[in-house]
């Protein structure tokens, strides 16, 4: 099992760790992590192993087995022996465009609320497949709409439930294709906003700000037809 330290603090850069396993293909798993592994459209997070003797570039981090986390290299090297303690440090810049990205997102889910088919993030764009037959007629109110989210510098919070609560609220799932995972007993939710002034509640194991401030100005980009009942719509930061 690797404990992700990024779950519970987004926002740390730096972190030690102890190697607890090597996989065939080269990767390394650690007892924790800070490295947020590809999953839910996010990709993996980049940066640095270092350790006494040793470094590693870190190209991308996948899930595992079970709970582990697997840390990729760039480049095949000689990987830091078991129990080797390691200081792991990020590509700081490219996750936090992530998590500006990824929180804009969610926005976007509220500010066109259709049932979403699927969802990509990357470092300045981001998209989200919507299940809806016709693009947007109103793409000034939609993006008026999102930088107001943004102005309003709503926090940004995450809170956990059980399986059996959100069974009792399917409402909360947007996704259509992918359902949040089950088997733990419980799943994580992203708020944006609080109690009654909430903006949106959904499933999400992502990387998030803190506050809709961060994200900065946005502008939405291209819509794409993608089927009879599907449109991408994509979504820029503007610096």
């Amino acid at each position: 099992m690797t404990t992700p330290l990024f779950r519970d603090d987004a926002y740390m850069r730096d972190a030690t760790g102890v190697v607890t396993g090597h996989t065939q293909e080269g990767g390394i798993v650690l007892d924790q992590t800070i490295f947020y592994p590809t999953g839910g459209g996010q990709p993996g997070d980049s940066g640095t192993l270092g350790w006494s003797g040793g470094a590693l570039q870190i190209a991308t981090a996948v899930k595992g087995q079970g709970d582990e986390v697997v840390l990729v290299p760039a480049e095949p090297r000689a990987l830091p022996p078991i129990g080797t303690e390691v200081a792991q440090s990020l590509d700081w810049e490219r996750r936090y465009a992530h998590m500006r990205v990824h929180t804009a997102l969610h926005l976007l889910s509220v500010a066109l609320p259709f049932g979403v088919t699927g969802g990509s993030i990357g470092a300045g764009r981001g998209r989200l497949d919507f299940d809806m037959a016709d693009a947007p007629d109103d793409r000034d109110g939609i993006e008026a709409a999102l930088n107001g989210f943004v102005s309003d510098d709503t926090r940004v919070s995450a809170e956990w439930i059980t399986e059996a609560d959100l069974a009792s609220n399917p409402s909360l799932v947007k996704t259509l294709s992918v359902k949040p995972p089950r088997g733990t007993g419980r799943v994580r939710l992203i708020r944006i906003g609080t109690g009654a002034e909430t903006v949106d509640l959904q499933p999400c194991g992502g990387t998030h700000v803190a506050r809709t401030g961060e994200i900065g100005a946005l502008r939405i980009g291209k819509i794409e037809k993608k089927g009879r009942m599907n449109r991408r719509v994509y979504l820029h930061l503007q610096s």
